[in-house]
């Protein structure tokens, strides 16, 4: 095994693009077509799941440490912001917003948030609106939670609060 320094440690949190925020809990050697692999052991807690990623991969696949508070801060401002929706099909905007959601990147997803947020007076969301935004605002939960040290639940007020004060 190389002593090169890897990118991510163990117990250190990260966000993998397409399931967020998951905990490294390991580095395991596998062996693999006959080539020894490096691996980081990556633990989703809540979805009950265990990911494998090849430690020369991992930023490759788009996994990245915990956003800073600046970010944090950013994303939360994004929420603040108008909506912005595309006069585009629905398919279309639907694959857009699947996109960001699936990026990893706060930011993006905090704007499917802000763009598919509904107000209790506005007209009702489709299954698949519903389906995005559920998956967006799970995502900027748990991140914003982990990065605040803070419980889920208390991230989700916050967010519920910046996301109503704004349709005032």
């Amino acid at each position: 095994m190389s002593k090169k320094k890897l990118d991510f440690r163990i117990d250190q949190f990260v966000v993998y693009p397409a399931h967020g925020v998951g905990k490294i809990t390991a580095v395991e050697q596998q062996e693999v077509a006959g080539t020894s692999l490096e691996l980081f052991v990556v633990l989703f807690e809540k979805d009950k799941m265990t990911l494998r990623v090849p430690t020369y991969k991992a930023i490759e696949v788009g996994m990245r440490a915990l956003a800073s508070p600046d970010v944090v801060a950013y994303a939360m401002a994004t929420l603040r912001g108008k909506a912005k929706v595309k006069r585009a099909m629905w398919s279309r905007r639907a694959q857009e917003y699947e996109q960001k959601i699936n990026s990893g990147d706060l930011i993006a997803i905090a704007e499917v948030v802000r763009d598919l947020h509904r107000a209790d007076d506005q007209r009702e969301q489709s299954y698949s609106e519903r389906q995005l935004y559920e998956a967006a605002i799970e995502r900027l939960i748990r991140e914003i939670a982990v990065v605040n040290v803070a419980d889920e639940a208390m991230a989700a007020e916050e967010i519920n609060a910046v996301l109503t004060s704004r349709a005032a």
